[in-house]
Formats: C-alpha cells, structure tokens, sequence
C-alpha cells in the first residue's frame, strides 16, 4: 500500500593544481540548484552561490523550518539526509519511515508526500529510518523522484505531484531482493542507507548490510551493486562484488570462499562521468569486519573502487586499497571527479578519500595511479586460523590527512597522575599503525591499539573540492580504538572483536 498527499498541492587541504570540475555534465549546480546528492555526478559538492560570503553569514536568520517528526511512529534522532533542489522545489527523504516529501524552497510549504507501507519487512530492515537522501532525473516531463525504502523497494514518483510513476516496475515500484542473482526473502538483510543516483538514463543501486563487527556466522547476503533503466525499471546490469567461479577476480577467494561469504556492498554513494560513459563505486569489507580466516585471499572486489560501463555493467577497471580487509577499511564515500594538471600533463582524475586517512589519486579513464602507490610489507598477527596479505598499498602523494601512528607522545599528560594512568592502558596494549593486525586479547593484554580505527578517519561525509580555487576540503575524525579477538565457539564466523 502506498499514502501520500497531493492535495496541499573539516579541514581543507590544498592537494592539487585543479584545472576544473570533470567536463560539464547534468546534472549541475551551475544554475545553484542541487539536483544530485553530491551536487552533481562528480561529487565535488562545488556551487557557484556566492550571497552568503563570510562578511555576512552571522547576519543569516532562520526563514522556515519543517519538522519531520510526523513522519514515522517516534522522531527520529539521526536525521542525516541531504535536500535536492531543482526549479524551486526541495525534495527530501524524512521520519524514521523513510517518506519522500515535497516543499517549496521560498516557503517550506508540503507540496506532496509518499511513502510505502512495508509492515514487518521495513521493521526488519537492516538500514532503517530516513537515510540519506533521494535523486531526481530530468526525463524531459514533470522529472521523476526515485528513493529506496527501508525494506529495500525502489521506488519512482512524478517530481511534480507525487504519484507512482506507472510504467516503472509495478506500480512505480522494483523489489531490490528480487533479480539479484541469489535468493532472498521479504525479510533477507540486505538495504541501502545512501542516496541511488541517475546517470544517463541508468539508476545506480548499492547495497548495505545490518552493521556489526561479530556477525553471527560466515556467510551472508552478497551485495551485488545493479543498474536500472530510469524509464521502466527493468534491470540493465548486475555486478557480482564477490566474483563467481568463472569471472574476473574470483582467484582472490580461496577455498571456495566466494561461495558463502556476504557483505562487500557499497554502502556509500557513487559517481559517475556521462561523457566517458563510466561510473565509480566504492565497495565495503567482506564478512566479518575483524576476522578473515574462513575467506583466504585477497578478496576482490572488497576495498575496491570500481568503474563500470554505465550502459552494460562491464568492468573497465578497479583498485584495491586493501587486501584482505580484517580491520573494517570499508570504503564509505564518493569518489571525488577532477580533472587536474600534474607536472604540466592533464589528467582525469578521481579522487577517493578512506578511513586510512589516505587518498587514492587515480586516473579515471584507466585506474592507474596519478602518483606511486607502492606496495608495503605489514605484519602478520597471532589469531589462530587467519590469513594475512603480506602487502598493503600505501600511497606516497598526498600524504595521510591525519594521525596513523600511536606512540607515547600521543598520550594524555596534563598532570603526571593522567600521564600514569595513561600508561599503564597504554602498556596493556599491542601498539600498531594502521595496518598491524587485530591480536588475540588475552589477560594482562587487551588487543592492538590503533590510531585511526574503523569509525575514524574520514567517513561518508566523504570530501568536496572547489575548482575556483584548487582546494580540496575533506574532514576527518582522529580517534583511538582497540582491536582484540576472542574465541567464541557459539559462532560460526570465527573469533570476534
């Protein structure tokens, strides 16, 4: 059943030379709207506004204001989506239903809501509440808004009314957990969080997982990334991210490991380059976060950016930033498109930002590295049963945005008594870098201590970049965590964090 209403009618870097946004493309802010979660297909989140400037911004006053706290059973206290705009109307995801709602952008009046009733299949979600936001295509009509329910729906409306998109799907909606290349029920946990994006005439949908370091077992939902045509709904393309038995990259999964392990969906948002007809996605960890034992290999496409055939799905090239994920490296952002000159060579660039800290800069027409990427001996841990890559990519250009290295000095010292407590946690550690493994906690020793963790560094707010002025402007969060596995003979994952 579907309601609605129709009736109301960081810190900044300066990483490069940019010579300007990837080449003009739709959508685009060059009108100061906001048609795309990232602003455009780019992800610079870039807009020409210039009213509001430095001198004037503590002269802002609050002009409207609209409560979502009607749109769902309880408010909702994690409200993370992001408004489009488009020829004076913003449009929203809001409530811990996850309603797509209307307003107009002068006034903050409702124009229109729409929501699907899912019952026990959006009360079992493993992404739930509003998300992140929603995309509209420009369709040469009224545009279409499309936006994923927490049970995993896809759904089309008109732009201007608020009403099914009939010729899409059924009835205006495609089932996610159907077409998906293994079987699934209503209630499988498998969502999506993130804004779907149009690129083309292609609608791109990620997948995301119920969040969790100490997943119950081994295997899992796979989170094949897919294209839609934005017209009919038909599916245009899959994307196995764990690659089957006779595709590109499934020598990565040892001992038959691809045929039960899940995860490796692309919980962040994409981007995309209409004119070399390609779009980039960001892919997760395998399951489980901390322990790889039952999965050997470096595990493609886990880390990875991909670009793909917009029109097919076809792999053009991918990246791995990390082999055999054991420390939850998910990659959670966009990558950023630039086009910048190096060394007096312009270059297509794609930019992506990670919870290392690091920036991948590549070029995006062939994923090779703009700057050397070498490839650096790490450590093995002592968990029984696990599996270590013997190398990690670490890029020599730019360098880390923050701290990945722990050492005394980072420790608290206002007063000599905060200095010994600090210590004696501090000894009661493994101390690692970034790619020091988890170690199994024991007593007297609490695991290995990290510096960032797996919710620092730079997360799904991602980064931006002005193309004005050269400026890349990325945040980050510096923060301390503990990585120590147990034994847990209740689960059939294997020791958890």
């Amino acid at each position: 059943m579907t309601m609605r209403s129709t009736s109301i009618a960081a810190a900044a870097i300066a990483l490069l030379s940019v010579s300007g946004v990837a080449a003009a493309q739709e959508p685009s802010t060059a009108n100061g709207e906001w048609p795309s979660y990232g602003g455009n297909l780019s992800h610079d989140r870039y807009s020409p506004l210039d009213q509001i400037t430095a001198g004037n911004f503590s002269e802002l006053e609050l002009a409207w204001q609209f409560n979502t706290d009607s749109f769902g059973p309880r408010p909702e206290t994690n409200y993370q989506s992001t408004p489009l705009m488009v020829n004076g109307i913003l449009y929203v995801t809001a409530g811990s239903r996850r309603a797509a709602v209307a307003l107009d952008a002068a006034t903050g009046e409702l124009l229109w809501m729409h929501r699907v009733d899912e019952g026990e299949r959006g009360e079992s979600a493993p992404r739930r509440l509003s998300g992140r936001g929603l995309a509209y295509w420009d369709d040469g009509g009224d545009g279409v808004v499309f936006y994923v329910t927490p049970g995993y729906q896809l759904v089309a409306v008109d732009a201007r009314t608020g009403y099914e998109e009939e010729g899409f799907g059924t009835n205006g909606i495609v089932d996610l957990k159907q077409n998906i290349d293994q079987d699934l029920e209503p209630t499988s946990e498998i969502g999506l969080h993130a804004a779907p994006i149009v690129a083309g005439d292609t609608v791109l949908i990620g997948a995301a997982h119920r969040p969790g370091g100490a997943p119950p077992s081994r295997t899992n939902v796979k989170g094949y990334v897919r294209g839609f045509d934005a017209r009919s709904g038909e599916r245009k393309w899959i994307f196995h991210t764990i690659p089957g038995g006779d595709e590109f990259g499934n020598d990565t999964w040892l001992n038959d490991s691809w045929r039960y392990t899940g995860n490796t969906g692309v919980w962040a948002q994409w981007s995309a380059d209409p004119d070399l007809n390609m779009a980039y996605f960001a892919v997760e960890a395998p399951t489980g976060d901390y322990y790889g034992g039952h999965r050997p290999g470096d595990n493609l496409y886990s880390g990875s950016v991909v670009a793909v055939d917009l029109d097919t799905g076809e792999r053009a090239w991918h990246y791995q930033t990390v082999h055999h994920d054991i420390w939850d490296w998910d990659l959670p952002a966009a990558p950023v498109l630039l086009d910048i000159t190096v060394d007096g060579r312009e270059i297509k660039a794609l930019i992506l930002p990670t919870k290392q800290t690091y920036m991948f800069v590549l070029d995006r027409e062939t994923g090779e590295p703009v700057w050397p990427i070498p490839e650096v001996p790490v450590r093995a841990g002592n968990v029984p049963g696990e599996w270590y890559a013997p190398t990690q990519p670490i890029p020599m250009r730019p360098p880390a945005l923050d701290d990945v290295d722990l050492s005394i000095d980072d420790l608290v010292d206002y007063t000599p008594e905060l200095f010994t407590r600090a210590m004696e946690i501090y000894n009661r550690h493994t101390i690692g870098w970034l790619y020091d493994p988890p170690t199994v906690a024991e007593p007297g020793m609490l695991g290995t201590l990290q510096l960032p963790n797996s919710t620092g560094g730079v997360n799904w707010p991602g980064a931006s970049a002005d193309p004005e002025t050269g400026f890349f402007y990325v945040y980050t969060k510096t923060q301390i965590g503990a990585l120590g596995l147990v034994n847990d003979p209740s689960s059939a994952a294997g020791p958890r964090a």
